[in-house]
């Protein structure tokens, strides 16, 4: 119940964040379409995230929720949260230095990140203006990482889940009330950017005094290099940072290699990323960010049968919905990115190559969900060293994919490559997971999942045969007005979510009884 309480929390606040993230980019879309300004402007807005899993979700809070979540149960609230303190002040000193240095030497960065760039000087002036103004988000979004992760250690997922609203809500805001005073429209998102990320500080603050935690700054940093805990949390960093950094050195080649691709490639496949997104930020990250301090406790307190009961949970619940997720994305990604996008200067040649690197992208959509909810298993186990040498692997296999792909099939092919590298990370984690003896597919566990690809693809064949209806029955359907169009998808795919909710039920896989029950109780 603490799983699936924790989960419904933080997946359906995200879900909410990721529908107003949905508005920010349709704004986006609407201002700046997916031309040169718009390729700029999604350089800026990839550079500090680039670096986001690095310092923030990544290696340090991966490392860190763990130490601070067995922390609490073992030698109480007081020692673990001047242990907070501590870390916190040696991270802000440590992301401050990296993005004064990136400031300085902006112009060089870009020349690396979009080589592409590099012909069109007005273009790349734009990027690296655009770039200075967004990179401190990567300390302010630091923070509130730091902030998320003492919240959720305390398993309040509810207001660090709320968090990337204000970022989005920010942005669209932003667009309309500073885009007259400013050069460009892009000069207003990137100010909402950072801004965004004072906001965001401000608005975890105030609910950490909700539980009278506060964490000072710690400014003798002599005093923190030697306390031993530290130096375990830096011991337990440092492998993450070489996986992350092999993580975002993968990013940074596929932006490298789209900007060579052709102007707007790089806004295409921002845009079929985001709709990917969707389902797995909100089923993903959810499953993964309330996995781990539930699993460490677990551990922690010698609980091997509960610790294995809930990473089964985590991959039944990260199935349920990822597999219907892509099926919807793949049979409806065109009338989908049609109505989510194509207005303003985005325009219907853009929604086509849009929607073939949705397609590309979701086939892995199962994989990515399903290696987020057992990647923690390693890191509530204070395992960091294993998941960097599968993101090496990872990054191979993109790499080699990237360049075999891309010369076929542009766009397209680097989402493929993408996809191809997901399934070999969710190899590489299932095994490594049975040979460790850490956990293992049961027979139930498969048979529940072979039931859920089965419903599934079932569901995609309705899902394909009513569109497939509606368009030949009338053609003009995706060039419809906004409103049809809207009403004509949801009612699809709501007729969808009906067959496959009964289809769930007559073979088994949800206990709609049992939901109500344990609703009942909360």
């Amino acid at each position: 119940m603490s799983l699936f309480k924790s989960v419904a929390t933080f997946g359906g606040l995200t879900l909410i964040s990721r529908i107003t993230g949905f508005l920010r980019d349709m704004v986006l879309a609407n201002f700046l379409g997916a031309g040169a300004v718009a390729d700029a402007f999604v350089v800026a807005f990839k550079l500090p995230n680039l670096f986001r899993s690095l310092f923030a979700e990544g290696a340090f809070t991966s490392a860190f929720v763990p130490l601070f979540s067995q922390k609490l149960v073992s030698d109480g609230r007081k020692k673990s949260l001047f242990f907070a303190a501590q870390a916190i002040s040696l991270l802000i000193l440590i992301v401050g230095l990296f993005v004064v240095l990136f400031e300085i030497f902006m112009p060089y960065v870009v020349d690396v990140l979009a080589p592409g760039f590099v012909d069109d000087e007005q273009k790349m002036a734009l990027t690296v203006n655009l770039c200075r103004i967004t990179f401190p988000f990567l300390l302010l979004i630091s923070i509130v990482s730091f902030q998320g992760g003492i919240l959720n250690s305390f398993e309040k997922f509810a207001a660090p889940a709320t968090a990337p609203i204000i970022l989005n809500l920010t942005i669209i805001s932003a667009a309309f009330v500073l885009t007259p005073f400013l050069p460009s429209s892009a000069h207003a998102f990137a100010c909402g950017i950072t801004f965004a990320g004072v906001l965001e500080i401000l608005w975890l603050r105030y609910f950490l005094h909700k539980l009278d935690v506060r964490i000072p700054l710690y400014i003798h940093f002599k005093k923190i290099a030697k306390n031993p805990e530290i130096k375990t949390l830096f011991k337990r960093i440092a492998p993450g940072v070489v996986g992350a950094g092999i993580y975002q050195i993968n990013m940074a080649v596929d932006t490298i290699l789209v900007s060579l691709v052709g102007t707007g490639a790089i806004s295409w496949l921002y845009y079929a990323n985001r709709l990917q997104q969707l389902p797995l930020g909100v089923v993903g990250a959810a499953i993964s960010v309330a996995l781990l301090p539930i699993l460490s406790k677990a551990l922690k307190a010698g609980d091997i049968v509960q610790a294995r009961s809930t990473q089964d949970k985590a991959v039944e619940y990260g199935a349920l919905l990822s597999f219907p997720a892509m099926v919807i994305l793949i049979v409806m990604a065109h009338p989908i990115v049609t109505l989510l996008f194509e207005h303003g200067r985005f325009l219907q040649s853009d929604s086509t190559q849009t929607a073939l690197a949705v397609v590309a992208y979701s086939i892995g959509l199962p994989c990515y969900v399903m290696t987020k909810a057992l990647m923690p298993n390693f890191f509530a186990r204070g395992d960091t060293v294993t998941p960097v040498k599968y993101s090496a692997v990872v990054f191979v296999v993109n790499l080699v994919f990237n360049l075999i792909l891309m010369r076929w099939f542009g766009h397209v092919g680097i989402a493929l490559a993408t996809t191809i590298a997901a399934f070999v990370s969710l190899g590489q984690y299932i095994r490594g997971l049975y040979k460790r003896d850490y956990w293992k597919f049961s027979r139930a566990l498969l048979l529940k999942l072979g039931k859920i690809a089965a419903i599934s693809i079932l569901t995609g064949l309705l899902l394909f045969g009513e569109m497939h209806g509606l368009t030949r029955a009338f053609p003009q359907i995706i060039g419809a007005s906004k409103i049809l169009l809207l009403f004509i998808l949801g009612a699809v795919i709501a007729s969808g979510a009906v067959f496959f909710l009964i289809l769930a039920k007559i073979f088994g896989i949800i206990d709609f009884a049992e939901i109500v029950k344990m609703l009942r109780r909360r």
